[in-house]
């Protein structure tokens, strides 16, 4: 080995047990690095059950903005401003094709578009599909 690859070896186990040494000064002040934390979800030791179901109370109370989609359409912005009144943008879903629903920009699910019972002026989604990190459940 040439002696620059020496240094550089040096110094590079040098930054490392600096940054060691850093990660335990946090440790020892009471600032635990990411890798050290609990998991959010894990209730703490001696939590009770109280607790648990008020913080669970709290997480369940966040809004969440929810959007069911359609459909889209790309168009050049020209054409965008010819749009006029009575004008008809096409859509990339059919008719019948279920709609996504979405939350927070993530798709959870499908469903169909429907009449809402109680007032015929508005309408619902019937969910037909539920979408999960692995794939879609039925």
């Amino acid at each position: 080995m040439s002696s620059s690859n020496e240094m550089s070896d040096e110094a590079l186990a040098l930054q490392w047990e600096a940054a060691a040494s850093e990660a335990e000064m946090d440790m020892d002040m009471g600032a635990p690095s990411a890798a050290a934390q609990p998991a959010a979800s894990a209730p703490e030791k001696g939590m009770s059950d109280e607790n648990v179901d008020r913080n669970l109370d709290a997480v369940l109370g966040i809004p969440v903005d929810m959007q069911v989609v359609l459909g889209s359409a790309t168009m050049p912005v020209a054409s965008l401003l010819k749009l006029g009144r009575g004008a008809v943008i096409p859509l990339d879903h059919r008719v019948g094709e279920p709609v996504d629903i979405v939350v927070n920009g993530r798709t959870v699910a499908r469903g169909e578009i429907v009449v809402v019972e109680d007032d015929n002026s508005r309408f619902g989604v019937s969910l037909t599909e539920i979408v999960g990190a692995k794939g879609s459940y039925n």
